[in-house]
C-alpha cells in the first residue's frame, strides 16, 4: 500500500508560488505552502497561519509548482493488444504495467507526478489507458486513481494513419478500411448497449462507456486530414476525445477549437521518425494556443524521457507559446482533460500535495529540479545520491543494488585519493 501521508503539518515558507489557478500561474512572492495528511491546507501569502506543531522548512529562493500531468506516457513497461485483433477495447494497460520497473522513478525524478498509461498505437483500438498517480506502491492498485464507484479511472487508446495498417489479414489495409472498421464496430456497441445485456461481453462494456461519455477516447493521430477522420467518428458516434501527438493539428486549429476538442501535443525539434510527422513544428503548441484549443504537452516516454518534460516546454515556448500556457499545459491543463482537475493540476486547500520544488525559473536550463513531492510524501529528493544519479543518469542509475554498489565504489575512490 501508498506510504502513509505524514502526520505533522508542513510549512515550506518564502518560496515563489505557482498556483496555476485562474487563467495564469497565479503567482504568490513570499508565499506558504501547508501541507498535512496528503492534502493541500493552505497556500497564500500574508498573514497565513501555520499551526504550532507544523514542521517550518525556509524555502527562500525556491520556486514550487504543481506536480507535472504527462497525459501520454509509456512507462512502467506497459503493453496492450495483440495480433489477434486490430479492435480490442476489452484489454486494460493496468494488467501489463511493471510498478517496479525504473522508468516510473525516473519520471518522479523529472517532476511527474501523475501520468496516462497508454498501450500502443499499432491498433484502431489498443485498449484501455491508466491514469496512474506515481505514488510509492506495491501493485498497481497502489497507483490507481480510483472512483467514487471503485473503479479505476482510464480511457481507451484509437489510432488511426499508418501505425495499425499491415498485411495481418485481421487489420486494415488503407486508412478508408481503417475508419470503415471502427465505424462498424461502434454501430454494433451502439445496438448492444442500447439491448439487455443478456450475456455480458466485457470489450462491448467498455464501449458502453465510451458511448455513455464516461470513459475518454485518446486518439493517436499525425497527419491533418487522419485528424479530421478523428473529428467525423467523433461527431458521428458522440465521444469524448483528446487528440493525441496531432503533429499536424496546426493545420486544422481552427477546426478543432470549432469542435471543442483538445490537443495533447508533442514537440520534436530533432530530425528522424515516422513520414506522417515530416511536417512536425515546434509552433504547434503556440498555433493552438492563439486558436483557443485546451492544448497540453507530453512525453510519449521513451519518444522523449519523462525527465525533460521541462524542455519540451521551452520548446514551445521558443515556437511562440506563451509562457503561462507553457507551464499551465503540463500541469493543470493536463488535469482539466484527464477529469482529474479536483484532485491535482493546481495548488489549492483540499487538492493533493503533488507538488514540486525547483531552484529557478522552471523553463532555466539553469534551473535543477529539487525535490518531487507526491500525496505529502517526498518521492524524489536531488540531495540523495541515488536520485541524484537517478535524475543525471549514469552507472546504477534506477537499479537500487547497482546503485548503492556504484555510490559505494565511488566513496571508497574518493577516500584512496584524499
Amino acid at each position: 500500500m501508498p506510504t502513509a501521508a505524514q502526520e505533522t503539518p508542513i510549512a515550506f515558507e518564502n518560496a515563489t508560488i505557482h498556483t496555476m489557478r485562474g487563467d495564469g500561474l497565479g503567482t504568490l512572492e513570499n508565499a506558504t505552502l501547508i501541507v498535512h495528511e496528503g492534502r493541500i491546507t493552505t497556500v497564500g501569502n500574508g498573514g497565513v497561519f501555520i499551526p504550532e506543531n507544523a514542521e517550518r522548512r525556509d524555502a527562500t529562493g525556491m520556486v514550487i509548482m504543481p506536480g507535472i500531468v504527462d497525459t501520454h506516457s509509456h512507462i512502467g513497461q506497459v503493453s496492450g493488444a495483440d495480433s489477434s485483433a486490430a479492435i480490442q477495447p476489452d484489454v486494460r494497460a493496468l494488467d501489463a504495467i511493471n510498478v517496479g520497473d525504473n522508468s516510473i522513478a525516473r519520471a518522479r525524478a523529472g517532476g511527474v507526478t501523475v501520468a496516462n498509461i497508454m498501450p500502443g498505437s499499432g491498433h484502431l483500438m489498443g485498449g484501455q489507458t491508466f491514469y496512474m498517480k506515481l505514488r510509492d506502491g506495491d501493485t498497481i492498485e497502489d497507483y490507481a486513481f480510483i472512483d467514487d464507484d471503485g473503479d479505476v479511472l482510464g480511457g481507451m487508446k484509437m489510432a488511426n494513419g499508418t501505425n495499425p495498417i499491415r498485411e495481418n489479414p485481421a487489420f486494415p489495409s488503407t486508412r478508408a478500411r481503417s475508419a470503415a472498421m471502427v465505424r462498424s464496430h461502434f454501430v454494433e456497441a451502439q445496438e448492444y448497449c442500447s439491448g439487455e445485456r443478456e450475456t455480458v461481453n466485457l470489450g462491448m462494456e467498455a464501449m458502453c462507456e465510451i458511448l455513455d461519455g464516461e470513459r475518454l477516447v485518446h486518439f493517436h493521430t499525425h497527419r491533418a486530414d487522419d485528424i479530421m477522420t478523428a473529428l467525423r467518428l467523433r461527431e458521428e458516434f458522440g465521444f469524448e476525445m483528446l487528440i493525441q501527438h496531432g503533429v499536424e493539428s496546426y493545420l486544422v486549429a481552427d477546426e478543432l477549437a470549432a469542435a471543442g476538442v483538445s490537443v495533447s501535443a508533442i514537440l520534436i525539434d530533432s530530425p528522424g521518425g515516422k513520414l506522417e510527422t515530416a511536417e512536425a513544428t515546434i509552433e504547434t503548441a503556440a498555433i493552438l494556443e492563439r486558436a483557443g484549443v485546451h492544448t497540453s504537452l507530453h512525453s510519449d516516454d521513451g519518444i522523449i524521457d519523462s525527465r525533460l518534460m521541462f524542455r519540451q516546454a521551452g520548446i514551445a515556448v521558443r515556437g511562440g507559446m506563451s509562457y503561462e500556457g507553457a507551464l499551465r499545459s503540463m500541469t493543470i491543463v493536463g488535469a482539466e482533460q484527464l477529469g482529474l482537475e479536483d484532485r491535482v493540476g493546481s495548488l489549492e486547500a483540499g487538492k493533493d500535495a503533488d507538488f514540486l520544488i525547483l531552484d529557478g525559473d522552471p523553463l532555466s536550463i539553469y534551473t535543477d529540479l529539487q525535490q518531487t513531492w507526491v500525496e505529502g510524501e517526498l518521492l524524489f529528493d536531488r540531495n540523495r545520491d541515488e536520485d541524484l544519479l537517478l535524475a543525471t543518469g549514469g552507472e546504477g542509475a534506477g537499479n537500487e543494488r547497482a546503485a548503492l554498489h556504484h555510490l559505494s565504489s565511488e566513496a571508497h575512490a574518493m577516500e584512496a585519493d584524499q
